[in-house]
């Protein structure tokens, strides 16, 4: 049986969505939105409120928020990309929640994010650190990225 590849994603704004639309169709993979079972508002994202849902959920780093559905036939993939958008220089708590509702012990996982000013590296670091019992692949910064470097990224994985 031939394995898959997944592009699993969060996207508040819609951002880390058209990345994620764009690496599913350079690698050939199926795509799969990690939602919040309570969606986020305007004003849950305000990050210059200390009390948004967001900055309440990123201070807590034990925090998962609830997430709807699950990935239907998940020992198909042997590969997962994980898509996100930065918050406070890391992954949102949402993505922990994935992670932790699927078992991607064996497979290759592949971070990707989208952000307005911060690299992947230390949101990279802090997922390997979380889970370093996975297969992590380099992951990449997919802010503004041609189709060609996207294409020579995922060859190069």
């Amino acid at each position: 049986m031939k394995k898959k590849t997944l592009v699993a994603y969060f996207s508040a704004s819609g951002v880390t969505r058209n990345a994620a639309k764009q690496l599913a169709e350079v690698a050939g993979a199926d795509l799969y939105e990690i939602q919040p079972e309570e969606p986020y508002t305007d004003a849950d994202l305000d990050w210059r409120d200390k009390q948004s849902r967001s900055s309440v959920e990123m201070k807590d780093l034990s925090s998962r928020p609830a997430i709807k559905g699950k990935v239907d036939n998940l020992a198909d993939y042997d590969t997962v990309f994980i898509g996100y958008p930065i918050w406070w220089y890391t992954a949102p708590t949402i993505i922990n929640t994935f992670i932790e509702a699927n078992d991607l012990k064996g497979k290759m996982v592949i971070p990707f994010c989208t952000s307005g000013g911060s690299s992947i590296k230390k949101s990279a670091e802090d997922l390997k650190k979380a889970y370093p019992d996975l297969n992590w692949k380099e992951g990449m910064l997919l802010n503004n990225v041609s189709k060609d470097e996207m294409e020579a990224w995922v060859k190069g994985l």
